[in-house]
């Protein structure tokens, strides 16, 4: 019994230890992005709240907590209520294989890509679900649109991923970088581009700007999430930026050599493990931002004829060409 108590402990811990720098990440996200897309439009940014606006993030929460929740009288309540929260326990629960460091994981499942898949592809139910319950036309057009996107750019993630797979003969993160580590390089070298369409599609599968269809006011109002209010409306969001640090993490494990320092040499083998693998995810998120601030919006048409004419043919085709390479010189990993 005290062993089952101490185990329960110490996971619950672990889980503290990820979901408590994951919200102040999630908050501080929506901080830096503003900030850099201030800079990059030679304005300030948040500056008025606390020093360099750092407290301004607190003070959004903070109002959005006191707002009132309104639910609209022809919505189906439950389901109403129940999408924002899906969609942001699906944002927290995929950390559960995410590794920090060598062995700093909180479950080192050897199918982790798996995981990681089955979570992503829950998360469109949120989106459907909040659509759906709202009881609204324009809620359920942009929810419709939403869903088709995130499935269509989640084919081409998956040929992208199998691109590293193959490379390292493993599903488990863990494995995967370090197959990157030793005499071994990062994968952005050789699959160069497979990363520059792996983060254009994480683009599109977090709705992120120049994908951001269904915040296109516009034409749908803000899409699937017009009818909702306060902390609800703020689950999607938190829900969103969490996507987008999770899906930075996932490209610093499969093409920046996860925690790895750039040089396996000193000085840079003195800064730890989970630091280098922070430095990246900032990267990966400074490029959401780079994108946000400099390029004009998709249409919907142009949207998916990007997903299905070019993404999926070119991530096929690198599949079967990184199958043949390393077929035909005998790299397949034993």
């Amino acid at each position: 019994m005290v062993d089952q108590v101490l185990t329960i402990a110490i996971i619950v811990g672990q889980c503290l230890l990820i979901v408590v720098p994951l919200l102040l990440g999630v908050a501080y996200t929506t901080w830096a992005e503003r900030k850099v897309i201030g800079s990059m439009q030679l304005r300030q940014g948040p500056m008025t709240v606390g020093p360099w606006g750092l407290l301004q993030p607190i003070a959004d929460g903070a109002k959005l907590f006191l707002k009132e929740t309104v639910v609209p009288s022809g919505a189906n309540k439950v389901v109403f209520l129940v999408a924002p929260m899906l969609t942001f326990i699906l944002s927290l629960i995929a950390w559960a294989v995410i590794p920090f460091g060598d062995g700093l994981v909180i479950s080192n499942i050897n199918v982790g890509i798996l995981y990681l898949f089955a979570i992503s592809s829950l998360g469109v139910y949120g989106i459907i679900m909040a659509g759906w319950a709202s009881n609204s036309r324009y809620a359920f057009l942009g929810a419709l649109r939403s869903s088709a996107q995130m499935v269509s750019y989640e084919i081409a993630i998956g040929l992208i991923i199998i691109c590293v797979l193959i490379s390292a003969g493993s599903l488990n993160l863990s494995e995967i970088v370090r197959a990157q580590s030793g005499d071994g390089f990062w994968y952005i070298f050789p699959h160069f581009p497979m990363f520059v369409l792996f983060v254009a599609s994480i683009l599109a599968e977090t709705n992120r700007h120049p994908f951001d269809l269904p915040e296109d006011e516009a034409s749908l109002v803000t899409g699937y999430n017009v009818e909702y209010s306060s902390m609800a409306f703020a689950l999607f969001f938190l829900g969103e930026y969490a996507n987008m640090i999770l899906m930075s993490a996932i490209c610093a494990i499969l093409f920046l050599g996860g925690w790895l320092p750039p040089f396996e040499m000193a000085p840079f083998t003195w800064i730890p493990g989970p630091i280098w693998f922070i430095l990246k995810i900032c990267f990966v998120l400074f490029i959401f931002f780079w994108a946000r601030a400099t390029l004009p919006r998709y249409r919907y048409d142009q949207l998916m004829r990007l997903g299905w004419k070019v993404f999926l043919p070119l991530s096929l085709l690198w599949v079967v060409l990184t199958a043949g390479f390393m077929l035909a010189f005998d790299l397949l990993p034993a």
